[in-house]
């Protein structure tokens, strides 16, 4: 996994610090040798950060194209405008395929480049109503320490830089990881309380098709509730062998592993994100029982529902 994250002058040591501490964690502890983290800038050479420390062999723009993540860690306090070239970098960046982040104030240049155009978003608190009036074509959630949409993820303030950074890790190497790296950082592997949650949107979120995003964001809405493709074709307005084709031209899978897909995801939040007991937890969901639950949790996750709360317990 190959890593770029942007620099510029006057960030802050601690916005740089987060995400090269979380992922240079991988190869002091030896746990992930083929990721590899750089450090680019608009041009190579050196950048001075606000503190007054200059930091040397910057690499270029054409990092990014290199990049398997590119992370934009902060953005200037006076949230100056993003240069063309950084936004047309970040779109093509996106389009190949790789994944977008922006942490704390670094929401905006993510935001300024369109690619959360209908989505939510989050940024650091103060921040918020700026990040709200100026893209009001955003949801900015409050409630989030990040959100991830699968290609492109958004973090709240600072320390949640950290959650954000242990989460694509989590998401690409596995819990065991990112808890070893959390417990070595003596940090939470993932924060509990009221923001200690993240948002997983569909991992591939159609553009061009109405029928079917909005049927995904109404299941979404409703997986505690019966979501046979009958039913989905139905809200699509389509026949069922309409609705099937379009759903896999516009998403690559079918609707019932979509559906199942997002009922675990949703699961994964509400174990660690509350006490609900796991029978209920399986029919918040949409799980015909907890047995059903239970099946399908292990054999995609290879842990039981409740060994998975115990860890992020810890």
């Amino acid at each position: 996994m190959n890593i770029a994250i942007y620099a510029f002058d006057d960030i802050t040591m601690f916005h740089l610090a987060a995400p090269l501490m979380v992922f240079g964690e991988l190869a002091r502890l030896d746990l992930a040798s083929d990721w590899e983290t750089r450090l680019w800038s608009d041009s190579a050479g050196s950048i001075r950060t606000v503190e007054g420390y200059p930091i040397g062999e910057i690499s270029g723009p054409d990092t990014v194209d290199w990049a398997d993540i590119v992370i934009i860690p902060s953005w200037p306090q006076t949230l100056a405008p993003v240069s063309d070239s950084l936004t047309t970098m970040l779109r093509d960046a996106h389009t190949r395929g790789a994944t977008i982040a922006g942490l704390c104030l670094g929401a905006f240049a993510v935001t300024e480049s369109g690619l959360l155009d209908g989505r939510a978003a989050v940024t650091h608190w103060e921040m918020m109503p700026e990040l709200a009036e100026r893209h009001p074509g955003t949801e900015v959630d409050s409630s989030v320490l990040y959100i991830d949409h699968g290609d492109v993820l958004t973090s709240a303030g600072t320390a949640s830089s950290i959650d954000a950074c242990l989460h694509l890790v989590r998401k690409h190497l596995g819990s065991a990881i990112a808890t070893r790296i959390a417990r070595s950082l003596v940090v939470a592997p993932h924060r509990e309380g009221g923001q200690a949650q993240y948002i997983e949107r569909p991992l591939h979120r159609p553009t061009g098709d109405t029928a079917i995003t909005d049927t995904m964001d109404w299941a979404q809405a409703h997986l505690h509730e019966p979501l046979g493709v009958e039913r989905l074709a139905e809200h699509a307005k389509m026949s069922r062998r309409s609705f099937v084709r379009h759903f896999q031209q516009a998403t690559a899978t079918t609707p019932a592993q979509w559906v199942l897909d997002r009922r675990l995801q949703e699961s994964r939040v509400l174990l660690e994100t509350t006490d609900w007991g796991i029978d209920a937890i399986a029919s918040a969901c949409g799980f015909g029982s907890t047995v059903t639950f239970r099946q399908n949790f292990v054999s995609t996750f290879g842990t039981t529902p409740t060994a998975y709360r115990q860890r992020f317990a810890d």
